[in-house]
C-alpha cells in the first residue's frame, strides 16, 4: 500500500487487543512451558524464583518495554530503527539472524507434537507398551515411585544402576528422535518427521503471509488457546494420585543452589 508521496505504508494493528495478545504470545511460549519448569527444578526449586524475578524486573521487562517503545515510535524494522544510533546497526542484523535460528528450531519442536498427534490415533497407543519394533530389552512398564522425602535420592540411584526405560522414553528417543548410536552415524531422513516439519512451516507461512493483517486474525487463537490447554492440564495433573507430593518435590527451595554460578548462566539463556 502506497501513500501520496509514493512510499510504502507499514501495516498497523487493527486494535489494541491484537497488539496486547501478540505481546503475550511473544512473551509466553514453549520456553516457559517446556524449559522453565526444568530450569526451576534443576536450579533450586522455589529458590530459583529469587534470581529469576530479580532479572525479570531489572532486565527482562525494561528491555521488552524499550523494544516495544522503539518499534511503535519509529514504525520501522529492527535494522532501520538503529538510524537513531548507527553504531548499533549490527544489533539489527543480529536480531534477524537470531530470529532465523529460533524459527528453525521452534518449527522442529512444533513438529514433534504433530508426530505425537499422528500416533495418538493408533490403538493401543505406541508409548503404552514394550511390544513395538523400536523397543529394547531394557524397556519396562513398571512404575518407579518417587520418594516423598525429596532429600532421599536413592530411588534415582537405583534407577540409574538398572538402566530401565519406560515405553514412553523409548518411543520418544528411538521412534520420534531416532537417535543414532553415535555422532559418527548421521542416519537417514525420517519421512514422517519431514512431512510434519513441512506442514509446520506451511502453517507458519499462512499465519504471516499478509503481515500484521493475517497475524492479527490468528493471534486470537494462538495466544488464548495455549492457556486453555495449560489450565486443563493443570487441573488434570493436580487430580492425579500423588500429584501434591510431586509439586512439593518440585517447588521445595534449595537455597544452597543460589551460590552456584550456573544458575545465573541459565537465567541468561532463558
Amino acid at each position: 500500500m502506497m501513500d501520496q508521496n509514493g512510499s510504502q505504508n507499514r501495516g498497523k494493528w487493527k486494535n489494541k487487543t491484537e497488539f496486547i495478545l501478540s505481546c503475550i504470545g511473544y512473551a509466553v511460549g514453549l520456553g516457559n512451558v517446556w524449559r522453565f519448569p526444568y530450569l526451576a527444578y534443576r536450579n533450586g526449586g522455589g529458590a530459583f524464583l529469587v534470581p529469576y524475578l530479580l532479572m525479570l524486573f531489572l532486565c527482562g521487562i525494561p528491555l521488552f518495554f524499550m523494544e516495544s517503545a522503539l518499534g511503535q515510535f519509529s514504525s520501522t524494522g529492527c535494522i532501520t530503527v538503529f538510524k537513531i544510533c548507527p553504531l548499533f546497526k549490527g544489533a539489527g542484523y543480529a536480531i534477524i539472524i537470531v530470529n532465523m535460528i529460533i524459527s528453525t528450531y521452534f518449527n522442529i519442536v512444533n513438529t514433534y507434537p504433530l508426530m505425537y498427534l499422528m500416533y495418538a490415533f493408533k490403538d493401543p497407543l505406541p508409548w503404552s507398551d514394550c511390544d513395538n519394533p523400536w523397543n529394547t530389552k531394557e524397556c519396562t512398564k513398571l512404575r518407579v515411585s518417587i520418594a516423598k522425602d525429596h532429600a532421599n535420592d536413592s530411588v534415582y540411584r537405583i534407577a540409574n544402576r538398572t538402566a530401565l526405560k519406560t515405553p514412553a522414553d523409548e518411543f520418544f528417543h528411538l521412534e520420534i528422535l531416532k537417535i543414532s548410536p553415535s555422532i559418527d552415524e548421521i542416519g537417514s531422513i525420517d519421512t514422517h518427521l519431514l512431512i510434519c516439519n513441512i506442514f509446520s512451516w506451511l502453517v507458519t507461512y499462512l499465519c504471516i503471509m499478509k503481515g500484521i493483517k493475517s497475524v492479527g486474525q490468528v493471534i486470537y487463537f494462538t495466544a488464548v488457546f495455549p492457556f486453555v490447554i495449560l489450565f486443563i492440564l493443570l487441573i488434570r495433573g493436580l487430580t492425579l494420585p500423588g500429584a501434591w507430593d510431586g509439586v512439593y518435590f518440585y517447588i521445595w527451595p534449595k537455597w544452597g543452589q543460589l551460590r552456584n554460578l550456573q544458575v545465573t548462566s541459565n537465567l541468561t539463556v532463558e
